[in-house]
């Protein structure tokens, strides 16, 4: 599917299971790559993802959650609620036991709750890599759901005719396959551990999507979800909190990162959330300058702002203000995700950062505003010889890209005057603007 598209309606298919089964593995096997982060310990995937599977033709939604444990530790029951919520939404769940560890109590209080739903479930017995351990996969049979269906994730064993007894689940297809259609502006929000970007996220969405906990690094993948508006769907993503290399210790909070900045990659705009208690970090400044250099829309997000002492707020917009100069065109907006103060804000914002990412300026009216921009403030002499700009194009959106052809290279302190010009003309707001020169003498 291209990225530009999106597709509706498709089934929904519940990996779940206790913790440490396999059930990423078995996630990252059906959808052909490594998505899920899979690490051998207990507890890695927290919250739910969603990813489109196919097989032979036929298309689904794969949910992958975190391991349901029978616990009162706040977070673990989070989780455990969250796999449960993709129980009653699912069309086909997939049970994912560990052969090597056999039945055990949390099999089967899990496959109590599965007993009580009306939706088809397979039992997969995951880890079978040899025939001893197929005799003993039926020993799952106790857990009341029908036979279990054998499988070794990492190796690829048995997922054909696993695959083949789901597909034969899922509801029909409908008569007519709607068309795909332009995928929504995607937004993706992030910032270092602990600033609260799920309760951004789940305020947003209007719904308890992510795991939210106290805890740096509860979110360890990206989750997505589509809103409706007033103005048409957004795409929001909640990613992991990311710090410096040098502080990311473990290979599952390494992978964790790397999803992080893809969605950046991926995604339109950012929600850059900063924790207004603690102000801008140098962690704050680099994780800006990876956003920047995506080019990606921007809106600066002070969070936790009820919290700031009033005698402290100024100082702390004249930080943000100083450190994070080369983001002077984002929007700065100071809200608390907790309580929900001033988050009306954030989709006005939003939309804005949408149409100027997506805008398009008349090239005369360029051309125009440049010849202008020269009258009023010639480029500086260089070598005897004041270069020029002599004609301009727009060759891109998302964001807006401008080609200059000019008799010599501009200094980059004057190819920001421009850009500053142009940006003021066209009401570009909260988007970077791509400049580029070629000189007429190379």
């Amino acid at each position: 599917m291209s990225d530009r598209k999106m597709k509706a309606d498709l089934p929904l298919v519940a990996v779940v299971g206790r913790p440490n089964v396999g059930k990423s593995t078995l996630v990252n096997r059906i959808v052909g790559r490594r998505e899920a982060i899979v690490q051998e310990l207990p507890g890695v995937t927290r919250d739910r993802k969603e990813l489109e599977a196919d097989w032979n033709g036929r298309q689904f939604l794969l949910v992958d959650t975190g391991g349901w444990m029978r616990t009162d530790e706040p977070l673990a029951k989070q989780v455990s609620e969250q796999a449960e919520r993709a129980i009653r939404e699912a069309d086909v769940i997939l049970f994912v036991v560990d052969v090597r560890v056999g039945v055990i109590e949390e099999d089967t209080q899990v496959a109590r709750i599965l007993q009580r739903t009306e939706t088809p479930v397979l039992v997969v017995a995951n880890k079978v890599d040899d025939q001893p351990k197929e005799i003993e996969a039926w020993n799952f049979t106790r857990l009341g759901l029908g036979e279990p269906h054998l499988i070794s994730a990492i190796h690829g064993r048995g997922s054909g005719d696993l695959l083949d007894v789901l597909v034969e689940l899922l509801p029909p297809e409908p008569e007519e396959i709607p068309e795909e259609i332009d995928r929504p502006f995607s937004v993706c929000i992030v910032g270092r551990p602990n600033v609260g970007k799920s309760t951004l996220f789940n305020r947003m969405v209007g719904d308890e999507r992510s795991v939210v906990h106290d805890m740096p690094g509860t979110t360890r993948d990206s989750i997505d979800t589509v809103i409706e508006t007033e103005d048409g769907p957004l795409r929001f993503v909640d990613t992991a909190g990311m710090r410096r290399r040098s502080k990311v210790d473990e290979p599952t909070e390494y992978y964790s990162v790397v999803r992080a900045l893809q969605a950046v990659d991926r995604s339109d705009a950012s929600l850059f959330v900063i924790d207004a208690t603690e102000g801008v970090s140098h962690q704050d400044q680099r994780l800006a300058e990876r956003i920047d250099a995506a080019g990606t829309a921007i809106v600066v997000v002070l969070n936790k702002w009820d919290l700031v002492p009033t005698e402290s707020r100024p100082q702390i917009l004249i930080d943000v203000k100083d450190r994070l100069g080369f983001l002077d065109y984002a929007p700065v907006l100071k809200t608390s995700a907790l309580s929900g103060r001033n988050i009306k804000s954030v989709l006005p914002a939003l939309r804005e950062a949408e149409a100027a990412y997506q805008k398009r300026v008349p090239t005369a009216e360029l051309n125009r505003v440049l010849r202008d921009a020269q009258q009023r403030h010639p480029p500086p002499v260089d070598r005897k010889h004041r270069p020029r700009v002599l004609y301009a194009t727009q060759g891109a959106i998302e964001p807006p890209t401008f080609t200059l052809f000019a008799t010599r290279r501009l200094p980059a302190t004057y190819l920001r005057y421009l850009e500053r010009r142009i940006r003021e003309h066209f009401d570009l707001g909260p988007t970077p603007i791509k400049m580029r020169v070629r000189p007429r003498n190379e």
